[in-house]
């Protein structure tokens, strides 16, 4: 029963999105994200920050996409838990219009990395590191894992501290509201 509930408002999510031009953040709270909190639309920041293979990203090079930004390290047990979920959400909807960007801030080796990504199954997800925690200490990153969302405008709009069923019928349809947006 809450499982049909959580899908039904999940969809309903979408449609309103759709139909409106805005997400509904309590719908997607109710369907199955109970921590996401909404931002006040903020620029995200220029901090640069690193991949695997030496080069320099910034945000902006996303900017037209909507992004799931996910802050995590190789320690933490939750981003264990979440991140199979985040590459299934980037195989879902991963494209031109949408992408989730997974961060290592803080002290993770890429010998570590690489080890978590093959325990975890995960294969879509860019290998992208913060090992000074420039980027999170300037979006207020304090613990792990934190998912960010920002618009394709290249704005924070919502934020949330912990880990979540990122593959879920509720978190689908909040990519799918942001798309619609």
């Amino acid at each position: 029963m809450l499982r049909s509930l959580a899908l039904y408002t999940s969809l309903l999510l979408a449609a309103n999105a759709a139909a409106g031009g805005a997400v509904d953040w309590q719908a997607a709270r109710d369907a199955g994200l109970p921590k996401l909190v909404e931002s006040t639309p903020a620029p995200a920041p220029e901090t640069a920050f690193t991949d695997l293979a030496g080069g320099t990203h910034r945000l902006a090079d996303w900017k037209g996409k909507v992004v799931l930004l996910n802050f995590w390290a190789t320690w933490c047990a939750p981003c264990r838990e979440e991140m199979p979920a985040l590459d299934a959400l980037q195989k879902a909807r991963g494209g031109d219009r949408f992408a989730v960007l997974t961060v290592a801030s803080g002290r993770n080796t890429e010998a570590a990395i690489t080890r978590f990504f093959a325990e975890a199954g995960v294969s879509a997800l860019p290998t992208l590191t913060d090992p000074q925690m420039a980027l999170a200490r300037s979006m207020g990153v304090l613990a792990m894992p934190v998912t960010v969302l920002i618009d394709a405008e290249g704005r924070e709009v919502a934020r949330m501290t912990g880990d979540a069923d990122w593959s879920s019928p509720a978190a689908l349809a909040l990519i799918d509201a942001m798309l619609a947006g």
